[in-house]
């Protein structure tokens, strides 16, 4: 415990004054109104259209003697043409979602307690509640709040679920920060608000609630050009303060290798971020990037301390078992195109079917082999295609990286696929460490007006079977003209002045 107070009274003596701002009002508005913001360019557009307010606006100069109240709108009116989002945060944030009872029954002194007043931002020292029985600290009411107004959010709005998650994230740490609540307390709050928003979430009395949301968002919402500052547009910024929030850097003090339980109803978090998978194969994705054991607050026996959702929303991170990806574009969104930016480890296969695109960005391991039978595959990522044989059978396999890009084992094409390469530049290189059999269609995008020397190697591979029935070149500048060169181990270019 001298730990967890410690690293409160440490951020005391060094928060600066716009930090302290910032605590101070993630303090005195509402939750919901505050994590709209994780909407980035839209959330004016958002606030316009579900009429969501705030009275809080500026810091006023008895604020270290008067407490102030929000007294707007919160997330906004239900009558609002964002209604049935604004009805789906009120539903998560219902009666049964308040800390309350849990402070009560633990009775945890928050940090300015065990300490003194000074750790506090001056103020907030007004919002003190005067009597500690009825003034708990864990877990904390405003990071369960504002998890829980993500959440809903970020159903409804997949497009920004790891931008809303960092957003309600930020709103805990504000609350160390502010000195009101321990490193502690703010991981009890995000490990309440997750299983709480997945049970309302799974209610089947919310099905339809849900899908009024959902619809909204993409035709009243997504349809909008917002002009907002987007606060959460740095992506590695986002991921490395959020994971670094699920753990504040504690030590593992118990086993960090038990076994991951995913929490029963947990894959519904994920249901609009991946609505092209199923629910086991969305466990799967919760399971295989879930915190390792042993942190404090976190081991608890349903799984929801462990649950890593921001690296969850960027797909698996091993394939312990075969998964297949279908996914139809004609229904848009995360169906028609989607990223994986995990490294993705395990011996099991990918396979790929239905029209949609499916981008792989990480540092992939895995050693099943792909199996391509419809639509887009692209690899972004030198080992984006893992270690094991291709096997395209009537989709694309696309190449989309500077450099390198390497196909671990064989790589077999049949007479209706396709194989992309983008080039750019002097080093762009597809690498089959293994045999390659060739059919189908070769198809050369060269962008940025690149022209290719005479000569250019493309490809390489031990050696090679058959050859592509048909060479498409796109983008090359138009005084020059192509032709493909098979060698034994690998594929030139032959460049002409036309």
């Amino acid at each position: 415990m001298d730990a967890n107070i410690q690293k409160v009274v440490d951020i005391a003596e060094r928060r600066t004054i716009s930090e302290e701002n910032a605590a101070y009002f993630d303090d005195r508005r509402n939750q919901s109104y505050s994590v709209i913001d994780g909407l980035g360019p839209l959330t004016d557009v958002y606030r316009m259209k579900a009429g969501a307010t705030t009275t809080i606006n500026s810091i006023p100069a008895d604020a270290t003697i008067k407490k102030y109240h929000d007294e707007g709108t919160n997330s906004g009116s239900t009558s609002s043409s964002l209604g049935s989002i604004v009805s789906l945060v009120n539903t998560l944030r219902g009666p049964y979602s308040s800390t309350n009872p849990a402070k009560g029954y633990f009775q945890y002194p928050r940090p300015f307690r065990w300490e003194s007043n000074s750790i506090l931002v001056p103020t907030l020292v007004p919002a003190i509640n005067p009597d500690p029985s009825k003034d708990g600290g864990f877990p904390s009411g405003h990071t369960n709040a504002a998890y829980l107004s993500a959440f809903a959010m970020a159903y409804a709005v997949p497009e920004r679920y790891q931008e809303l998650l960092t957003r309600a994230s930020e709103l805990g740490n504000n609350r160390i920060v502010a000195g009101m609540h321990s490193p502690l307390d703010v991981m009890g709050g995000r490990v309440m608000a997750t299983g709480l928003a997945a049970a309302i979430l799974s209610d089947p009395a919310n099905k339809n609630l849900k899908k009024a949301a959902y619809d909204e968002a993409h035709s009243k919402l997504l349809t909008q050009t917002g002009t907002a500052e987007d606060r959460f547009s740095d992506y590695d910024m986002n991921k490395k303060q959020y994971i670094q929030r699920l753990t504040y850097g504690f030590e593992q003090i118990n086993s960090p290798a038990k076994p991951m339980v995913v929490s029963k109803g947990a894959e519904v978090l994920l249901e609009t971020r991946f609505p092209y998978l199923d629910n086991t194969q969305r466990r799967w994705i919760l399971a295989t990037t879930s915190l390792p054991s042993g942190y404090p607050v976190l081991d608890d026996p349903e799984g929801w301390g462990r649950l890593n959702l921001f690296s969850a929303a960027d797909g698996y991170g091993a394939f312990a078992k075969d998964v297949t990806v279908n996914m139809d574009s004609s229904k848009g969104g995360f169906h028609a195109l989607d990223r994986w930016r995990n490294d993705i480890s395990g011996t099991g296969k990918l396979t790929k079917k239905g029209t949609g695109t499916l981008k792989l960005e990480g540092n992939n391991t895995y050693s099943g082999g792909i199996r391509i039978d419809q639509g887009t595959l692209e690899g972004d990522s030198k080992t984006a295609f893992g270690r094991g044989d291709v096997s395209n059978n009537g989709g694309t396999l696309k190449e989309e990286v500077s450099g390198k890009l390497v196909i671990g084992g064989d790589y077999k094409q049949s007479a209706k696929g396709i194989l992309e390469l983008n080039l750019s530049g002097k080093n762009d290189l597809l690498h089959i460490k293994g045999k390659a059999k060739m059919k189908g269609t070769l198809r050369l995008h060269f962008t940025d007006n690149y022209a290719p020397a005479d000569g250019s190697t493309i490809i390489t591979y031990q050696n090679r079977h058959g050859a592509f029935s048909s060479i498409e070149t796109v983008g090359l500048p138009s005084e020059y003209k192509v032709e493909v060169i098979y060698k034994s181990n690998h594929i030139q270019l032959k460049v002409k002045a036309k």
